[in-house]
């Protein structure tokens, strides 16, 4: 009896099949299902960051990324156990809001893993929290700005006046003073975490009352500098490329360092609840002030070596800069 042969093509075909067929080979179970749910859209600038360094993860192919933005705090709960029970791995977000629902979810669903932007403190197993320690920056964006007040007088405006805001303009107004006593300060805070029109109107009226350096925590004020023919300091982004004459620097945020441990920490099996906060710092390249750019050479030359002096202390450990959550206060007159 002659043996039926089959044909090359029909063989790798079929191989190609039962590899793919085979349990845990499929190229779908070769990627990490992540999912992450902000309260705000993508493009505002705290999300902005962890979105960017997902969607980084998800270019290199490691990770299968889905997100939903403009969730609602009431609808935030359901969002997220629907990401659990839809077999995602890692949860990232922000609980600012809704700290009780987000532990919640996460006792619920114990297997899966989640690293929420939170003020509070690691859940055990699984629930790991991040804040955007970027005070060292803040702090030399601060030296910056001082240095390039001529009226004095800096206006700063915030979305709430929480810790993880309060601390940035703290180090910011620490900076100024450092390298120009005779600064002061006029803060207020718009109660949004995006409303550039209203951020927008609160810059306008500090700028009319002198100031002439803005400090942009919130979109909208850099807009009002750049009408008003007045300088700005950015804050977690660096949008220097869309306001070339109007920001000096930023203090810059980075999340890759914190998503990159958390994404290599589930695939190992071995995520735990811990506090991402030092991943943010400029050690771990989890911060940084952005280059000055189109500024280059307009800043006092004093300003600058000062300032890089400071960078390079901070970086070696000789300077710490003191983390206060406080509410800042306006020191204008």
């Amino acid at each position: 009896m002659k043996a039926f042969v089959f044909p090359r093509r029909t063989l790798l075909a079929m191989s190609a099949a039962l590899v793919l067929s085979a349990p845990g080979l499929s190229l779908a179970q070769a990627k990490m299902k992540v999912a992450a749910i902000y309260t705000v859209p993508f493009e505002q600038q705290w999300v902005s960051r962890i979105h960017k360094a997902l969607k980084a993860a998800e270019a290199r192919g490691e990770i299968e990324y889905k997100a939903s933005e403009n969730v609602s705090n009431a609808d935030y709960e359901r969002v997220m156990r629907e990401y659990a029970t839809g077999g995602n791995e890692l949860i990232v977000g922000e609980a600012f809001a809704v700290e009780a629902a987000a532990r919640k979810v996460a006792k619920d669903f114990p297997k899966t893993s989640f690293l929420l932007g939170s003020s509070g403190k690691p859940q055990a197993p699984n629930f790991s929290v991040f804040d955007n320690f970027i005070q060292e920056p803040a702090y030399l964006s601060g030296m910056v700005a001082g240095g390039m007040t001529k009226s004095n007088k800096i206006g700063m405006v915030g979305g709430f006046p929480i810790p993880e805001v309060n601390r940035l303009m703290n180090a910011f107004m620490a900076g100024a003073k450092e390298v120009n006593p005779k600064v002061e300060f006029t803060v207020s805070f718009i109660n949004s975490w995006f409303d550039p029109p209203k951020a927008k109107e609160a810059a306008f009226a500090m700028i009319d009352k002198g100031a002439d350096v803005m400090y942009a925590e919130r979109f909208g004020v850099s807009d009002a500098a750049q009408e008003r023919k007045v300088l700005a300091i950015g804050n977690v982004i660096n949008t220097q490329d869309k306001y070339p004459n109007t920001i000096v620097s930023s203090a810059l945020w980075n999340m890759e360092p914190s998503i990159d441990r958390a994404l290599k920490l589930v695939k190992d099996k071995k995520f735990t609840a811990e506090d991402y906060g030092v991943y943010s710092t400029m050690k771990h390249k989890g911060s940084e002030l952005a280059p000055l750019g189109t500024f280059d050479g307009k800043v006092p030359a004093d300003v600058v070596t000062k300032m890089r002096a400071k960078e390079k202390a901070i970086l070696a450990g000789s300077f710490t800069v003191k983390v206060d959550d406080n509410q800042p206060k306006s020191t204008a007159k």
